[in-house]
């Protein structure tokens, strides 16, 4: 068919970049008035929290405020602010476990850092002005404390090294010489305390070194260990669980006889890894009301996701489900391309699910408009800092909806990418980063919003185990 055109004349995409769903939405919204987003032409599903009338769908940007805000907000409560603080009950864990996550407790110092007057360089202990006599003995760091010296004394002493009491500074060994009775020379002027760290330079005991809210990197796992943590309390890892349904899905082998490759199985549990989230299981579920609902409601995880199922056919169970369930449906569709009919609902105060659709890139989409928002927020991350960057060819834009379209970095600009449609990882696969392209799409050269890829960042939500 011919792809359905902007009211300038310029293509909306290529038709390979629309499945049957979104072909059909800009061919009913050729034919709306121009004044609102086209009408739905399916009964409305009926559900507890939306009108009997036309369903219309969340914006973009609104869709993701909803979902960082939902772990705040119960059903008894109005929605919380930004500031709220999350109401998972803090955890202690071991360092070499608490990578990624945020302090829930502030870092106090539990001693003097350092704890001793201490060695900054290889070189020698002395005492009052030149020339040294040399004890015999060394220095090493993890002695105990040496004895101390008098004027006119030095003692060959390693870096990190207890310094002897008395001693008024550390010659570096490149600047001392020796002469021919033994004697230690300074080849260049010391100052009174050169190159001794004394006790309690960085803190004092009790001081504060990092605030809750603080995000453990490796830099703040090594100052815990500095100070002498052997756990940190954290927020904990939000748990998620997969549910990947669906008759038409193999897990191995060629597509075939009507039957397709599944690419969310093995893409989701990772890329929810990467997001901050622990994956405790991922579950096949075959196009069955009944197990899909026993499936959710035997799930005890914080986020449920789902693949599929989200629209209105005779297979798609998840409206139907939630409903039986009682659940609370914050967000029912969303205008953005790919991903439209993705949702988002609460099951209970402490659990969500997010619906993604069964196409992989729509999965992504689903992924970085509901998924990503709600795990910052029950992890207590701080939101990224919003950039921009000139689009290096124009992109055309959906008459009404967002436009997430993978882009590949080159030093200040943003490259689109092709196969970019709804059933397409080709274009993802090789992407650093999806553009936010506004309706109506954007010129060559337009400064654009970009979202990171969790993995192109260098950040630590690179682990992906």
């Amino acid at each position: 068919m011919t792809a359905p055109r902007l009211r300038d004349g310029a293509p909306v995409e290529d038709s390979d970049d629309l499945d049957v769903e979104e072909a059909l939405a800009l061919v009913r919204e050729a034919k709306d008035d121009g004044t609102g987003p086209a009408r739905d032409p399916r009964p409305a599903e009926p559900h507890r929290h939306a009108p009997a009338e036309r369903h219309r769908a969340t914006p973009w940007p609104q869709a993701r405020e909803i979902a960082a805000r939902a772990a705040r907000a119960t059903r008894a409560t109005r929605p919380a602010t930004a500031s709220s603080a999350p109401r998972r009950t803090p955890v202690p864990v071991p360092l070499g476990d608490a990578l990624g996550l945020v302090l829930a407790a502030p870092l106090d110092a539990l001693s003097d850092l350092p704890s001793f007057d201490t060695s900054a360089m290889d070189g020698w202990a002395v005492a009052g002005p030149g020339p040294w006599t040399v004890r015999e003995e060394g220095v090493l760091a993890g002695h105990a404390q040496p004895a101390p010296l008098t004027d006119g004394e030095a003692v060959r002493i390693a870096t990190g090294a207890r310094v002897p009491a008395d001693t008024t500074a550390v010659l570096r060994t490149e600047h001392g010489r020796t002469d021919t009775q033994g004697r230690l020379h300074a080849t260049r002027d010391m100052v009174h305390g050169q190159d001794i760290r004394p006790r309690g330079q960085e803190c004092r005991s009790g001081d504060q070194l990092l605030p809750v809210g603080t995000q453990i990197t490796p830099a703040v796992l090594g100052l815990a260990a500095a100070a002498g943590y052997d756990t940190v309390t954290v927020v904990p890892r939000p748990r998620a669980e997969v549910l990947v349904l669906g008759d038409e899905l193999l897990t191995e082998g060629l597509p075939r006889e009507g039957l397709i490759r599944d690419a969310l199985g093995p893409m989701l549990p990772p890329w929810l890894r990467a997001l901050g989230a622990e994956v405790v299981a991922v579950r096949r579920i075959r196009d069955d009301a009944k197990a899909l609902h026993k499936a959710i409601t035997a799930s005890t995880a914080d986020l449920v996701v789902t693949t599929g199922g989200t629209a209105a056919g005779p297979h798609d169970h998840v409206h139907p489900t939630l409903e039986r369930l009682g659940a609370e449906l914050l967000v029912d569709g969303v205008k953005v391309r790919p991903g439209h009919p993705m949702l988002l609902a609460r099951i209970r105060d402490d659990q969500h699910l997010v619906g993604l659709p069964g196409n992989p890139l729509a999965a992504v989409s689903g992924l970085i408009t509901l998924a990503e928002p709600l795990l910052r927020t029950l992890a207590a991350r701080p939101a990224p800092e919003p950039y921009t960057l000139p689009l290096t060819e124009p992109v055309h834009g959906h008459p009404y909806d967002t436009r997430l379209v993978p882009v590949v970095l080159h030093g200040d600009r943003a490259v689109p990418l092709h196969y970019n449609g709804p059933a397409m990882l080709r274009g993802i696969a090789a992407a650093d980063a999806l553009a936010v392209v506004p309706p109506g799409g954007v010129r060559q050269g337009a400064e654009t919003e970009l979202l990171d890829l969790p993995w192109t960042t260098a950040g630590i939500g690179v682990c992906f185990t």
